[in-house]
């Protein structure tokens, strides 16, 4: 098992979109890159631990390639937004990529390098991997155990008609 460390705006969003992939055993939120050891939600909110919420992905690279989920996070959210994912504002939801290994840092880099010389102005931060911490077990699958929650229906549902038109090869059944 592989694994990968995203931070894409709300941890909801993006475990709704990458729990749908094959080869993906486990997607947990949580919150890195901060400086407050175990932060709370509520302090990770206020913006003042400097965490972003992510997911933490454990999955088959014999399945699903490292390289397939760095194109589904770029097409699943912003990166040209600084600390901001749609109605969501603050460095908590800043676009960041945390990497395990020199590969996961160079297929990274090289994604971006690619969206930038189609004059995209990239902010997505590109970071070693930091401590994880996993978010309070409420957050854990909640698009899953919450479909009609507001901001969910609002939020995640754009998302996956993208995920579904451009990615249905990737897709459990």
């Amino acid at each position: 098992m592989q694994q990968a460390l995203f931070g894409g705006g709300c941890f909801w969003c993006t475990e709704a979109i990458f729990s749908r992939l094959i080869g993906v055993q486990k997607v947990t939120c949580g919150y890195a890159g901060g400086n407050t050891l175990n932060p709370s939600y509520e302090e990770v909110c206020k913006g003042e631990t400097n965490h972003a919420e992510v997911i933490a992905i454990e999955f088959d690279e014999s399945q699903i390639q490292y390289e397939h989920l760095l194109d589904i996070f770029f097409a699943t959210h912003d990166p040209t937004t600084l600390n901001r994912q749609g109605n969501d504002i603050g460095t908590q939801y800043r676009s960041v990529i945390y990497y395990f290994n020199d590969e996961q840092k160079q297929a990274a880099q090289n994604t971006i390098n690619t969206l930038k010389a189609d004059d995209l102005n990239i902010v997505t931060e590109l970071s070693a991997v930091p401590t994880f911490f996993p978010a309070e077990e409420y957050h854990q699958n909640f698009f899953a155990k919450n479909p009609t929650q507001g901001y969910c229906n609002f939020a995640i549902p754009p998302k996956l008609l993208k995920l579904h038109s451009k990615f249905q090869h990737l897709l459990k059944d």
